[in-house]
């Protein structure tokens, strides 16, 4: 019963973020993705936000821009965002919203990689510690109690701070 409540706010979650941003009509003609009408080849470098200061973020942005980039792509680090279980924290360098709408404000698409694994010489991969101590856990796998750990402080919760952004 549990999924199914957190399958509904996902899904509605989506609906809302999908309505928000339904100025802009993104398909596909099996050559280039199409954006409001125009075929692109988007170009893409990462930032990863918690390794600078929100106070540089523009700068790091705007010569990201100049480079030619169309798309900023970073992880999202779950270990910094939830450093213990069902507390979360996102002020100052882990500031998701503030960064995502900076990128937007230069014109730049985001990419957010919400894992919960993240490839990015980080440390634990980006899980965090209390994960570890769970009895009979299996990371990486399809172990019950990885998926509901991932589904419940995850994805849920990043839906519900990235309405915010639109």
């Amino acid at each position: 019963m549990e999924s199914k409540k957190l399958l509904l706010v996902i899904v509605l979650s989506m609906l809302l973020v999908l309505e928000r941003g339904a100025s802009t009509t993104v398909t596909y003609d099996h050559k280039a993705l199409v954006i409001d009408g125009k075929r692109r080849i988007l170009q893409s470098g990462s930032i990863h936000y918690p390794r600078t200061t929100p106070e540089i973020w523009p700068e790091i942005i705007r010569k990201a821009k100049e480079g030619g980039l169309d798309v900023i792509e970073s992880y999202v680090f779950w270990n910094y965002h939830e450093p213990v279980k069902g507390e979360y924290y996102f002020e100052g360098r882990f500031d998701l919203v503030r960064f995502v709408k900076t990128v937007q404000e230069a014109g730049l698409y985001v990419h957010l990689r919400i894992g919960p694994y993240a490839c990015a010489e980080w440390n634990y991969g980006g899980f965090p510690m209390w994960l570890h101590f769970i009895p009979g856990i299996q990371f990486r796998t399809t172990n019950e109690l990885f998926k509901e750990s991932v589904g419940q402080s995850v994805f849920l919760f990043y839906f519900l701070v990235l309405l915010n952004v639109q």
